[in-house]
């Protein structure tokens, strides 16, 4: 049998056993990781340096807590964007720093940057993965960029233009529930709520070509996209449960995989039924009976759309991208509708004014957290490593409601990046107009048809996966008497 000396042990001659040997072999392999980490760590923390950080809580904690989800975290943020006009660093714990971009100048080198460059980060979409599988929001490389360009035909004017009369069916369930609340003496309606519902419904619709009744009774679909996202919100709020090993061994992150095969099941059962059809009819006869009804819906674009090669996607492509659509489409536009219709509440002036280009236009009818995979030179020399630092989106400083710093006049005079809701650059969102088509629609049916007046409580802003108001957001309605039907 061998010996093995190890003085440096204490160990003096031992015998060389496989064991051994792989003790050490798995030891040094486990130091030198360690070693290659702490490395580069303090060689990241060391390039960090040209960024200023705000006061930590102290060296282990950072700044976690200094911007919670909270209204009093979001006034911190405030100020401390005003303060750094340039960017900052925080570090959430000892170890992940992430850096704040404010200024629309420094964005631009990240917004501006490839896909490749600068994809979305990991930390937090990651939880969504069982849920939505590798869709537009959380591929990267040749899948995302195969993907876009199958994608966007889908959003194509021609295309949406048939949906507007889906959003108006949607909106006239809700108006119609208003309606009779009202006259019942409820007049004091969750904005976030109703406007939830029928975002759903009219997604719905324009997905599947489904319609759940979501708005006049309970759908177990619908509740159970509801919960996907409250769970997913919840589990990103608990650092112990970001490990999915923990996570799964969970009360919630059971019900995350029940929700998970349910909403599947759902999606599945579309797209097999639609495979059917498509195969018996062919394309030409399948157009046709779509052109009769003016619907070509979201699945019907998935499952023609082919590549440059000719290739189409796959089922579980068309389920991910199609689940992708439900999630990114209907918490979004819900949540801009009622922060809109909050901030008309509390300026009337800007509220009529607004109802009154609605019936102008009546009289003749109408038709952002990135991680850069490389170095990032901002224009001040500064350099964002390469590496698990994201930069967030930039912060607006149109503090003040005013409807008319979008101008096209006072527009000119400010940078396109000063004011993002729809991210920027190669990954900006591509169902903007699709989401704006929605919004314009919805916004002038209910001024047409309520008054809307602020709650005697001030809303506390909540940051979740969208802007919301803790206990909801709370306005008066009041019914106008318009003569419109």
């Amino acid at each position: 049998m061998s010996l093995l000396s190890l003085p440096w042990l204490g160990l003096g001659q031992v015998a060389a056993s496989p064991w051994l040997l792989l003790l050490l072999a798995g030891g040094s392999w486990l130091l030198a990781r360690v070693l290659a980490w702490t490395y580069a760590f303090y060689d990241n923390y060391r390039r960090l340096q040209c960024f200023p950080q705000p006061p930590k809580r102290n060296w282990f904690w950072g700044h976690l807590g200094v911007i919670a989800p909270t209204e009093e975290g979001l006034k911190n943020l405030t100020q401390l964007s005003a303060t750094y006009s340039q960017g900052f660093t925080i570090w959430m714990g000892p170890i992940i720093p992430f850096i704040v971009l404010c200024h629309p100048d420094t964005i631009r080198c990240i917004t501006n940057a490839s896909a490749a460059t600068a994809p979305k980060d990991d930390l937090f979409t990651r939880f969504l993965k069982p849920w939505l599988g590798e869709g537009i929001i959380l591929s990267n490389g040749d899948k995302w960029s195969r993907h876009r360009r199958m994608l966007t035909p889908a959003f194509h004017f021609n295309i949406l233009k048939p949906y507007i009369k889906i959003f108006n069916e949607s909106v006239n369930i809700m108006l119609d529930k208003w309606q009779h609340l009202a006259s019942e003496g409820s007049s004091r309606l969750n904005m976030s709520e109703h406007i939830s519902l029928m975002t759903l419904d009219s997604l719905q619709r324009c997905i599947f070509s489904f319609d759940s009744h979501c708005q006049e009774r309970p759908s177990e679909y619908i509740a159970t996209i509801l919960e996907l996202s409250a769970l997913i919100e919840k589990r990103s709020l608990d650092i112990l449960q970001h490990m999915d090993f923990v996570y799964y061994l969970t009360q919630d992150g059971r019900r995350f995989r029940r929700a998970c095969r349910l909403v599947h099941n759902f999606t599945d059962a579309v797209i097999q039924e639609r495979r059917r059809t498509l195969p018996t009819q062919g394309i030409d006869d399948f157009l046709k009976d779509k052109a009769k009804s003016k619907t070509l819906d979201f699945i019907d674009v998935l499952l023609l759309s082919k590549d440059e090669d000719g290739k189409a996607l796959s089922d579980e492509d068309v389920r991910a991208e199609a689940d992708t659509f439900m999630f990114a489409g209907h918490d979004t536009t819900a949540s801009g509708l009622s922060w809109v219709l909050y901030n008309l509440a509390r300026h009337p002036e800007y509220q009529e004014r607004c109802r009154q280009e609605v019936k102008e236009l009546l009289k003749d009818p109408p038709f952002i957290s990135r991680r850069c995979t490389q170095d990032t030179v901002l224009p001040d020399g500064r350099v964002i490593p390469k590496g698990e630092t994201p930069p967030s989106k930039p912060l607006s400083h149109l503090q003040v409601y005013d409807p008319f710093h979008f101008d096209p006049e006072n527009s000119k005079k400010r940078s396109p990046l000063a004011f993002i809701p729809f991210s920027a650059g190669p990954r900006n969102c591509i169902g903007q107009v699709f989401a704006m088509a929605e919004m314009k629609t919805v916004l002038a049916l209910l001024l047409l048809h309520f008054r809307f007046l602020p709650d005697h409580t001030e809303p506390r802003r909540k940051p979740e996966l969208t802007m919301r108001a803790e206990g909801g957001l709370w306005l008066w309605v009041e019914p106008l008497n318009t003569g419109l039907q």
